[in-house]
């Protein structure tokens, strides 16, 4: 294990804030050095909503996995991100994985996947219990469970506590011995005991080799079972990245633990999503993803200035009709520079062009009229990237091939729009995020523009749009203390 001093590496990022590099994001949690992937343990206590995220402080390899911690009230005012766990003892010394968080006897605590190998590479994964002290650090606690049970593999990991009618469970993200992925499910009987219930029964009995990151919500009356499925084949509009994040809607049997539910659906069908978890937050379900995706880190030229990945805008989730829609937390809106505004209402136009700041907040609705098919283009400079909807198919494309660095390519999906598009557009350094029909899909991608031209935004369309409306801002970048 290699020696980590939680102390100089905590000055160091102090010391690098505020960002000033062009391909730094501004109002996305990153760090200035190191590697991030998987939000953490995250937790809403007294007010205060507590964001840990796996990160690498020793370089940009999937090596050393630590946590680091940060805490806000608002979404915007952060304090300064901190190591809070790293690889320490015989348990965790290959990696702290991914967990969850929760607030019991008035304390936050974390529950995460030790993992441990052998020198033939044989894991041993433990699932453990940790506190969060008031030094920053996260006190590793008792085991509960000390590795895989039979007949799964060592890819056993991502612990989630929810609870049902009073009772305490866990799921966890498994591979069973003929390689295909699952979801186990714990329950907690006092004292540190815990007592399996075996798998979550759903239809998908030969779905990809591993299912990461699951995560077990309820809307209503309603169970939604978010994971992520590895190794599933790409289609024509959906698992078009190598792994996929998405979830399952219905309802859950606590007693034989069969699920009955409708298709899995995809949450974002950008490029660069992965591991999402969810929190309840002031009544509402809170997710951050990370922007990143594993085993591509050829496509993140950051990786040459000694940082990788950030997380997603904090996003409420609701359920309607058995589907999750998505959009940024209310208090992004904070963000907005008012004085930046620019209001637009055109009509009878085949195309619109709108000059962005670097960081921007875009909402647009577009009637169509007899315009069959419409296309946004953010252009930096020479490079571009297309988001072209077809109406006579419902598809939407997304095209970064105009753009010079990082990875290129396409993707496209379903999105049904009848007469009007609304579009929700955030523009940072790096990140685009983008919501549409009201967050019914959305997308996440990276874009490394070469120069440092701000971008602009245009419309345009096969025939006149019969309106094009909206409202453009300038964001201000979120702040540390």
């Amino acid at each position: 294990m290699d020696t980590i001093d939680k102390k100089q590496i905590d000055a160091e990022i102090r010391a690098a804030l505020p960002f000033e590099d062009r391909w730094h994001n501004r109002f996305h949690l990153e760090m200035p050095f190191g590697l991030i992937n998987d939000p953490n343990g995250l937790v809403c206590k007294d007010g205060i909503k507590h964001i840990f995220f796996q990160w690498n402080p020793l370089g940009c390899e999937h090596k050393h996995k630590s946590w680091a911690h940060t805490t806000t009230r608002d979404f915007v005012h952060y304090t300064a991100p901190e190591l809070a766990m790293w690889p320490s003892d015989a348990h965790d010394k290959d990696g702290c994985y991914s967990g969850c968080g929760l607030v019991e006897d008035g304390q936050v605590r974390v529950l995460y996947t030790c993992n441990a190998k052998d020198e033939n590479g044989v894991r041993t994964p433990a699932q453990r219990f940790g506190t969060l002290r008031d030094d920053g650090i996260i006190e590793k606690q008792e085991i509960i469970l000390p590795t895989n049970p039979p007949g799964y593999t060592g890819h056993y990991r991502d612990p989630y506590v929810f609870c049902r009618d009073g009772v305490r469970y866990l799921v966890l993200g498994a591979q069973r011995e003929d390689e295909t992925g699952t979801v186990l499910v714990y329950q907690d009987e006092g004292e540190g005991h815990w007592t399996s219930r075996g798998e979550i029964q759903t239809a998908y009995r030969d779905f990809g080799y591993m299912w990461e990151c699951p995560n077990l919500l309820r809307f209503g009356d309603m169970d939604v079972l978010l994971f992520c499925p590895q190794g599933l084949p790409a289609e024509e509009y959906q698992y078009q990245n190598r792994y996929q994040s998405g979830y399952l809607a219905g309802h859950l049997s606590m007693g034989n633990m069969t699920f009955a539910h409708g298709s899995f659906q995809e949450l974002d069908k950008g490029f660069d999503f992965y591991a999402p978890q969810v929190f309840t937050c002031d009544g509402r379900a809170i997710l951050f993803g990370w922007i990143g995706m594993p085993d591509e880190e050829a496509a993140y030229p950051t990786k040459e200035k000694g940082w990788m990945h950030s997380l997603t805008m904090p996003r409420e989730l609701t359920l309607r009709d058995g589907k999750i829609f998505s959009e940024p937390a209310r208090e992004l809106r904070a963000l907005r520079k008012e004085e930046t505004l620019q209001e637009l209402a055109q009509q009878d136009c085949k195309a619109v062009r709108v000059p962005l700041a670097a960081t921007a907040e875009v909402m647009l609705d577009l009637a169509f009229g007899q315009a069959k098919e419409a296309a946004l283009t953010l252009s930096y400079g020479a490079e571009q990237v297309r988001l072209d909807y077809d109406r006579a198919q419902e598809v939407m494309t997304i095209d970064r091939t105009g753009m010079k660095n990082g990875a290129h390519g396409v993707r496209r999906f379903k999105l049904h729009a009848d007469q009007n598009l609304k579009i929700h557009l955030f523009v940072d350094k790096t990140i685009i995020e983008a919501f549409f029909a009201d967050g019914e899909e959305c997308a996440t991608l990276n874009v490394f523009p070469a120069g440092d031209a701000a971008p602009e935004l245009s419309v345009t369309a096969d025939a006149p749009l019969e309106a094009v409306r909206g409202r453009v801002w300038e964001l201000s970048p979120i702040t540390f203390a």
